[in-house]
């Protein structure tokens, strides 16, 4: 190919890579890539085409050329060549992989061979269907969710998603900022089911002795007074949250537990207070 050729190459490649054509700008990259792999600028053309496979969803592609460009990266740099291998690897569980990229990127994680599993602390995540939950972090990309999403968003409690590493909005609670991170897929599936009850509390803190009775028992109770709705525009900005923000009177209860457990918990925590408390119906996911 003559060096005119490889010229209009870059040329469609950055062209594509503009427009988001990721299908394209890939492709194209990878063939630069390939033709020159080891020449300073492939660095980057390594880097574009795993990142084009990234936002198409082609993990295994993805896991490919990411291993080629975060071979080619300073270990130690903070070079997204890195988390995004990582990102990858952890979803084909390639768990080797995996440590060797957030190590390359400057991370500490726990040593071994099988799956990752830590306390990288708590955070908001924006699950596929806008939803932003609670969720606790088990390694860079990983984390089990805390609150029991609304059954309309298709998320249980406990699952485990694969979150993006680019924050996209801010949750601010008791002065202190959490970035929130979207979602790119379910890593592991909940066996609990949502049931949705409709429940009569007297104060806030009945709604909050329910949500810590089935705590007690590894469940969740999310009352729908924790639900707040915003539209998608607030909700990438920054939203301030109350730390105790349930509230009394009738309301929504979505529960996360055995169908064949939820009525008998439900009527202890009622026999606690019979006349502050009530509820009624149960819907299963």
């Amino acid at each position: 190919m003559t060096r005119e050729d490889d010229r209009e190459l870059y040329k469609r490649a950055q062209q594509a890579w503009d427009a988001e054509d990721w299908p394209v700008a890939g492709e194209l990259w990878e063939r630069l890539a390939r033709r020159y792999p080891d020449i300073p600028a492939a660095e980057s053309w390594w880097y574009n085409a795993a990142l084009a496979h990234k936002f198409l969803r082609n993990w295994a592609k993805a896991y490919d050329l990411g291993r080629e460009a975060a071979g080619r990266s300073t270990p130690g740099s903070q070079d997204p060549a890195f988390w995004n291998l990582g990102i990858a690897a952890t979803i084909m569980e390639d768990w080797s992989t995996a440590r060797y990229a957030w190590s390359g990127y400057g991370l500490e994680v726990p040593a071994g061979e099988g799956e990752i599993e830590a306390d990288f602390g708590t955070t908001p995540i924006r699950l596929n269907g806008g939803e932003v939950v609670w969720a606790r972090r088990l390694c860079p990309t990983r984390a089990r969710v805390l609150n029991v999403p609304t059954p309309e968003s298709g998320r249980r409690f406990g699952e485990v998603v694969v979150h993006d590493g680019a924050p996209n909005g801010e949750r601010t609670v008791d002065g202190r900022t959490y970035p929130v991170f979207d979602e790119l897929l379910l890593f592991r599936p909940s066996e609990l089911p949502t049931t949705t009850v409709q429940v009569v509390a007297g104060t806030p803190e009945d709604v909050r002795a329910l949500a810590a009775l089935f705590d007690e028992h590894g469940y969740a109770a999310e009352p729908a007074s924790g639900v707040r709705v915003v539209c998608a525009c607030c909700s990438e900005g920054t939203v301030h949250q109350d730390r105790d923000h349930q509230v009394a009177g009738g309301q929504r209860v979505h529960l996360a537990a055995p169908v064949d457990r939820v009525a008998g918990l439900m009527d202890a925590w009622c026999a606690a207070a019979p006349q502050e408390r009530n509820w009624t119906g149960t819907v299963e996911d």
